[in-house]
């Protein structure tokens, strides 16, 4: 059985991959009392004196939507909102099994960002957190940005940010292993959507200073017509003496050649004509610019997907459940730029130095420290950053993320 019968199986088998289960049980009419009426009055009086009860006294204070209107989905392109619910019911499991968070699938039926924006900020009395999934650039960019300014709890655009630590994690590790410095290794990131633009964007934020964007038209540089704001933003900041050319120009001597673009972009001439040492990682979904074995035979001295039957997965599934289970216990309003970097910084560092190798520079999805360590170090951050509501010892969040996931 192939890997589509295999989907299609489980899925028509349970009918999804998703369901709701009660916390407490409901077996006689004294349950039926406390959890339905009368008991229910008790809890609606007390949130209905203070709103900020919801997140302790019901499911608010675990429970994210994972919304999407369908526009980009995957590597599928839009599809619509029916055929995007697959990916967002199977983001919401991951959410639960990997961060013991609560997730409920939304899928849109606009693809206006006005009318976007309006229905996720009338769900926000029933979430603590925005999960923004799988919508088209560059309106992406303006409904996060309009969410985040309008709404008290967080929102976050994994496309975006998930993809952006991930990559910077193993990032991290690929130059503590090759002993190169972000500050002056010479990296290219292919594709400037929003993927691509969220890791150049943290990627500067972590100091790299000798930073290309490439895209279809070629080398983003200040003044470049045809730009969104977001590209021409970081177009002000990136490729600093301004110069033009196309991605095999830019590769020539790169010490980091990152994709978030197109399958098999990356060939074998690209990769050979790196500098020592070179790291590859082709992130496109879910046919990656190089596979890891390709990009290795061309020389790369570190190559990593985004898939997981290869070495070296850089992949959100490390990021989302932990950045929302601190995000969460501290009930942050946001999840700021820091929240981000400590995120990445908390997955590199599960990996000394003496245990890098060159298949294997950042953790396993599986690894059962990513979890609470990334919901630690975003919580402690959190309170740091003064988003937070509430104040937790971290590593209380790290003990029980560790003990609610059994990880």
């Amino acid at each position: 059985m192939n890997i589509r019968e295999e989907a299609l199986k489980v899925r028509q088998q349970h009918q999804g991959i998703l369901g709701v289960a009660p916390k407490v049980p409901l077996t006689n009419r004294q349950d039926l009392s406390i959890l339905y009426t009368p008991g229910v009055a008790e809890p609606c009086k007390d949130i209905k004196t203070d709103k900020d009860l919801s997140f302790e006294i019901t499911c608010r204070g675990n429970m994210v939507a994972v919304v999407t209107d369908g526009t980009r989905v995957l590597g599928l392109g839009d599809i619509g909102p029916e055929a995007g619910l697959p990916v967002m019911e199977g983001k919401s499991v991951l959410f639960k099994v990997f961060g013991d968070v609560d997730a409920v699938p939304i899928c849109l039926d606009t693809k206006d960002p006005d009318k976007i924006i309006e229905t996720v900020k009338l769900l926000q009395p029933s979430f603590g957190g925005i999960n923004l999934e799988d919508l088209s650039s560059p309106k992406c960019y303006d409904i996060e940005d309009k969410l985040k300014e309008i709404m008290d709890i967080p929102v976050f655009h994994d496309d975006q940010h998930g993809t952006a630590i991930a990559a910077l994690s193993a990032l991290i590790g690929a130059l503590r292993f090759v002993k190169k410095d972000i500050k002056t290794a010479r990296i290219i990131v292919n594709g400037a959507g929003a993927a691509g633009t969220a890791i150049g964007r943290l990627l500067v934020k972590a100091g790299a200073a000798n930073l290309v964007m490439v895209d279809i038209k070629g080398a983003l540089y200040d003044g470049m017509e045809g730009l969104n704001r977001i590209q021409a933003d970081l177009a002000k900041n990136t490729n600093k003496d301004k110069k033009k050319g196309n991605l095999a120009d830019f590769a020539q001597g790169a010490d980091v050649l990152i994709g978030v673009s197109g399958p098999n972009l990356f060939t074998k001439e690209i990769i050979a004509s790196m500098g020592k040492d070179a790291i590859v990682f082709g992130m496109a979904n879910p046919v990656p610019e190089t596979t890891y074995a390709d990009a290795k035979a061309a020389g790369a001295r570190v190559a990593g997907t985004g898939r997981s039957d290869a070495p070296n997965q850089v992949n959100n599934v490390t990021v989302f459940p932990g950045i929302f289970r601190g995000a969460l216990d501290v009930r942050a309003r946001q999840i700021n730029e820091e929240m981000k970097l400590a995120a990445a910084y908390a997955i590199a560092d599960l990996l000394p130095e003496k245990d890098l190798r060159e298949d294997f520079v950042v953790v396993d999805a599986f690894d059962p420290r990513v979890a609470p360590a990334v919901a630690a170090a975003v919580a402690k951050t959190a309170i740091e950053t003064g988003v937070a509501r509430v104040k937790v010892d971290p590593e209380e969040i790290r003990a029980k993320t560790a003990a609610r996931v059994g990880r």
